[in-house]
């Protein structure tokens, strides 16, 4: 854990440092690889596209594990796979870009960014908020949380999962669709129930457990369903009451601007509190 730990900071902070880095990510070989499996349907196709570039990876994974001088083969292999598997932006970056944009144009531009989904993004805070939260959950938090779970299988296995589920210019078959959109879902699952207890340390308490409740009584999702659909309720719970509160310049929860600004602050709170729970997790083992 303390390989893994040590490649999460690494990568974040290469991603940090080269904004550029996500023009150099091509995944022209995996959109290749789906078109070429165009016979197959269905759940089989989605287990094939994914279990395929998974277990290659772990095969590779496992040898460089094998080899000695003290894994670093192995934490090399699994820095690059990190580097290429979080973003393809840093979430700060894009939000970062609605916040100082010039003018109504740049502004639009930059809130397009923030899109998660195929459904266009109106200037509406809580919509707002809700996107920043889901493109963390997908562009790193859910990358983290399998990379620690399952090393560069996971993290792989994960950014793979999401391109197949939620990328709409995919040619796929509507049950190939839904059979990718429900693996991408359900491995959304965990990360975000971890994100909300974070949200829970670093914002309202009470706002954000209530939140939580609140759509698990009422949105009619069985619980037998793994859907991270919850979030986005949360988010906005845990935003609105720090506004509220003054955690930043103004108290108007209807300015997409302040929420937004919140947002960013709750967004990189919750990463240092995962990362300080798995630095706990590092130095328990050390002195077990």
């Amino acid at each position: 854990m303390a390989l893994r730990l040590l490649a999460v900071l690494v990568a974040l902070v290469i991603c940090w440092s080269v904004p550029r880095l996500s023009r150099w990510r091509d995944e022209r070989w995996f959109r290749a690889w789906v078109n070429r499996l165009g016979d197959l349907t269905g759940p089989g196709r989605v287990a094939v596209v994914l279990l395929v570039p998974v277990v290659a990876c772990a095969l590779i994974a496992g040898i460089l594990k094998a080899l000695p001088f003290f894994d670093i083969a192995w934490f090399v292999f699994a820095l690059i796979v990190l580097v290429y598997t979080l973003g393809p932006r840093e979430i700060e970056a894009d939000i970062d870009g609605v916040l100082h944009a010039s003018d109504t144009l740049r502004r639009d531009e930059a809130v397009l960014r923030l899109q998660h989904d195929e459904q266009p993004l109106p200037w509406f805070a809580p919509a707002l908020v809700e996107a920043a939260f889901y493109a963390a959950l997908r562009r790193r938090f859910g990358v983290l949380f399998w990379f620690f779970v399952l090393g560069p299988v996971g993290a792989l296995g994960y950014r793979l999962a999401q391109n197949l589920g939620r990328d709409a210019t995919l040619a796929l078959d509507t049950a190939t669709r839904q059979a990718a959109r429900r693996v991408a879902d359900t491995l959304d699952w965990v990360p975000a129930q971890l994100m909300v207890f974070a949200m829970a340390l670093v914002s309202d308490f009470d706002a954000v457990v209530g939140a939580w409740k609140h759509w698990h009584q009422h949105s009619g999702s069985p619980r037998t369903r793994l859907e991270p659909d919850f979030l986005g309720a949360v988010a906005r719970a845990g935003v609105d009451a720090d506004v509220e509160a003054g955690d930043g310049y103004v108290q108007d929860v209807s300015d997409p601007l302040a929420e937004l600004e919140d947002a960013r602050r709750v967004i990189r709170r919750v990463l240092v509190v995962w990362l300080a729970v798995v630095a706990m997790i590092v130095l328990g083992a050390w002195f077990a």
